[in-house]
């Protein structure tokens, strides 16, 4: 195949999977009945996490239509559908609401800034080429926020779920909480629904059903009230203003942006991050990728337009997606179908959610926030390392107790410390032959492994950069020091197994250099084995090219050993 056969080929599994683009009739009707399935996660899940930020549930169905519509125009992913998150919610609740002063339409105005700010960072990403950012987010801080937030977002739920009048942030609602339950302040009717809400959400994922169980336990609830009168005993959602998605930035300003950027930087960062790892799931599965830096943009565009028209900040769903997906989905005219079908809810029958008791959209979010958590990860990575484990446990600490936006920041520095730290201190051994055993190894695990008379093999697994040029030295010098002392075979030449030195900075060399002084003035040599191209030429340009000239280089070890070995 020619190269640009290659570049054509390569191009065309790239833009195939642009959501509309190359559209067949005959799926429509498989996205239609994937919609209509979707219909049903659709209006229960926007409104509940946009009462997990904090916010009037219907801003989530503005945040639900809305992203949708947008992807579906300029989204590279050709099934992925976006809307709110729970694993967003606490943050955007953590970022208003300090703001807002209990203000209602002042909590809509901020949350549509900030949604306007991720997306203004995201698109600004996007043209700076910056879709591999989301690489700072390790798994081990993944796994800490995730189950970090998986608990904040449950306990944020307890006072609906109980019945339970309770505002602040998440302290002073669980102190609330915690008086009620003591008090005698739990309302009962409240926490019924709430608990068969429950059951009903994870008896059909448990049986494997393919009734959604969400679907379930806001029929159920808000038939249960309506027969039974309920309204006056347990907490409802109301009747959801009949309207359109309609812009609702009035009373803010650029302080209240300034305020919001690193909040939205945050945002931006977790929200892309998810939505990428899902994009690029869902696309190998078809033998395809998708663009990081296109599927940034599209998800920069959807949040700004959600900003723009009364929602708040949205990514990508893992819980609504495998819901069209198992539905039949073809394309983004699922997510069209699904948007038209809430969009003529709310036109149509908005007063259907004055029966919704509040219970059961707490029910929903933590059922969501559930399946965020990952105990079984959590012990995989303790037995794994220790370090990770620390910044694991950083990042879900600083979720509950700092803040989330402050606790991802202090794993992100942990985790580059950490990186630091073992750049700074890199396993470092002494290698050797061992009879029957092609090659040469590290004699501290192959015990049973020879030194080459003469030569003494080192190898160093790390970059040299100004923090670890002088822990090469000082290795290289122990060893030349334990090495055993034979009058027959005195040590002549230090060779240095350099295949993991990828990179050298002017500190580092000053170091090599001042070392191959030294084991001149003992009479050794030093000499590289399989150093790459670019540090070899790195070496050269650095004005070294008289102190190690060609006869210095070798292709491998063996063929330093050889030729040594010949002098």
């Amino acid at each position: 195949m020619s190269a640009s056969t290659a570049r054509t080929s390569a191009k065309d599994r790239l833009s195939s999977v642009w959501a509309l683009k190359g559209y067949k009739r005959e799926w429509l009707r498989h996205d239609i009945i994937a919609g209509a399935a979707l219909f049903a996660l659709l209006v229960p899940a926007g409104m509940a996490y946009a009462q997990a930020a904090g916010l009037p549930p219907v801003t989530g169905l503005y945040a639900t239509v809305v992203p949708l519509l947008v992807y579906a125009v300029v989204g590279p992913s050709r099934i992925l559908v976006l809307g709110p998150d729970s694993a967003l919610a606490p943050l955007i609740a953590a970022a208003i609401v300090p703001l807002a002063a209990g203000s209602s339409a002042k909590s809509v105005a901020l949350a549509g800034l900030l949604a306007v700010l991720v997306g203004a960072f995201m698109l600004a990403g996007s043209a700076l080429k910056l879709g591999a950012i989301t690489g700072l987010l390790s798994k081990p801080i993944r796994l800490g926020y995730l189950n970090g937030i998986a608990l904040l977002v449950a306990l944020s739920q307890l006072p609906a779920f109980l019945g339970i009048e309770a505002d602040g942030d998440i302290w002073q609602k669980l102190a609330k909480v915690s008086t009620g339950v003591l008090g005698g302040e739990v309302n009962i009717t409240a926490l019924l629904l709430g608990v068969a809400s429950l059951a009903l959400i994870w008896i059909p994922r448990l049986l494997k059903w393919k009734v959604p169980g969400v679907l379930l336990a806001v029929v159920g609830s808000c038939v249960a009230t309506a027969v039974w009168g309920l309204n006056d005993d347990v907490k409802v959602t109301g009747v959801l203003p009949q309207g359109l998605p309609m812009p609702a930035l009035g009373g803010i300003g650029w302080a209240d942006a300034v305020t919001l950027l690193p909040a939205a930087a945050g945002i931006a960062l977790m929200a892309f991050a998810d939505t990428g790892v899902l994009s690029q799931t869902l696309a190998a599965k078809e033998g395809k990728r998708v663009s990081g830096n296109r599927e940034m943009a599209a998800l920069g565009a959807a949040n700004a337009a959600t900003g723009l028209l009364g929602g708040f900040p949205i990514s990508g769903s893992t819980s609504r997606t495998p819901v069209a997906v198992d539905a039949g989905a073809k394309s983004q005219m699922t997510g069209v179908v699904g948007s038209l079908l809430v969009l003529a809810f709310m036109l149509l029958a908005p007063g259907v959610t004055g029966y919704l008791p509040s219970a059961t959209l707490a029910a929903v979010v933590i059922a969501a926030a559930i399946t965020l958590a990952d105990p079984a990860g959590v012990r995989r990575l303790f037995g794994l390392s220790r370090s990770e484990s620390v910044v694991m446990l950083t990042a879900f600490l600083g979720v509950l107790t700092v803040g989330v936006l402050q606790g991802i920041v202090v794993a992100i520095a942990l985790a580059l410390l950490d990186f630091v730290r073992r750049a700074w201190d890199p396993y470092r051994t002494e290698l050797g032959a061992e009879e029957g055993l092609p090659g040469y190894h590290d004699l501290e695990r192959h015990p049973g492994g020879e030194r080459i008379p003469g030569l003494l093999i080192l190898r160093f697994d790390a970059s040299l950069f100004f923090g670890n040029g002088q822990v090469l030295a000082a290795f290289v010098r122990e060893q030349l020091h334990e090495a055993p002392e034979e009058a027959a075979d005195p040590i002549t030449h230090v060779i240095l197994a350099a295949e993991p030195i990828t990179g050298i900075d002017t500190t580092a060399l000053d170091d090599l250099v001042t070392l191959d002084e030294w084991l001149a003035s003992k009479g050794v040599d030093l000499v590289f084995a399989e150093l790459k191209g670019p540090v070899k030429d790195k070496l050269i340009r650095l004005g070294t090219a008289a102190r190690f000239t060609p006869d210095h280089f070798f292709p491998t070890v063996g063929a330093a050993v050889r030729a040594l070995r010949r002098e």
